[in-house]
């Protein structure tokens, strides 16, 4: 792997090592360099579920992905460097509740002096690494996490503002292959029972916010305010991607 060329693509200047300072500073440049998106699949392309496939997207043609894309290239990444990590596989919350099946979303075990959850595709979530500890509050850029565990599983939760929590997913700490994630991968790309097949999505964290297109509609959050507006036609949404997000597709 050409690990300047993937540093280059994530805007990273900092000290590469296997620390937490380092991890963290990949982490958030991550999030705020690559889209998460799943416009390959709005166009019928298909998505190889293979480290070298996820690399040549995202490093080269400058694209971003969804969860299996991006987790598997940021592994790469920090196995390269000489990070410990570990694929995990994680469940994510059905509307009623419930969770879906086994490697429905990938997400990164970091082996430090203490164990970090990393995930940089899963959309709006947390921007820096959650230490792998179960029953403590975690607060990032305003914005409280914990990990809970039941039925030899473990849960994520973020504090809502009324003062509820919001399901994020459930995951195991079973080791797992990029392999394992092919059939789920296959699934999300193609079945109409999908939320990824359902409609175009392009979403990137920001210093301030998020902005997100999602179908023909672009959201930009500042400092916890939205402002949405509607795009009149393809050619818009193209210039959108181009310009707020860097792709072209």
């Amino acid at each position: 792997m050409n690990v300047a060329a993937y540093l280059g693509r994530i805007g990273y200047k900092g000290k590469v090592s296997t620390t937490i300072e380092t991890l963290r500073g990949l982490h958030r440049a991550h999030l705020l360099s690559v889209p998460f998106e799943n416009l390959d699949i709005s166009l019928g392309r298909q998505i190889l579920c293979n480290e070298d496939a996820f690399l040549r997207k995202i490093v080269e043609r400058h694209r971003g992905g969804f969860c299996y894309e991006m987790n598997g290239a940021f592994a790469a990444l920090l196995r390269t460097i000489g990070f410990e990590v570990t694929l995990l596989s994680a469940r994510v919350p059905n509307e009623d509740g419930s969770y879906g099946p086994e490697f429905d979303h990938l997400a990164l075990r970091v082996d430090l002096d203490t164990p970090w959850l990393a995930d940089v595709g899963f959309g709006d979530s947390f921007l820096d690494p959650l230490r792998l500890e179960t029953g403590v509050e975690q607060t990032q850029a305003g914005r409280i996490f914990r990990i809970l565990g039941s039925d030899g599983s473990l849960h994520i939760e973020r504090a809502e503002v009324a003062g509820s929590w919001e399901k994020q997913y459930s995951f195991t700490l079973q080791p797992r292959r990029i392999e394992d994630f092919a059939a789920m991968c296959h699934y999300h790309q193609t079945s109409p029972d999908s939320h990824f097949t359902r409609k175009r999505l392009c979403t990137i964290a920001t210093p301030e916010g998020r902005i997100t297109l999602s179908d023909m509609k672009l959201i930009v959050t500042r400092d916890g305010i939205k402002e949405e507006r509607k795009l009149e036609s393809e050619e818009e949404v193209q210039a959108v991607l181009m310009q707020t997000f860097e792709v072209t597709l």
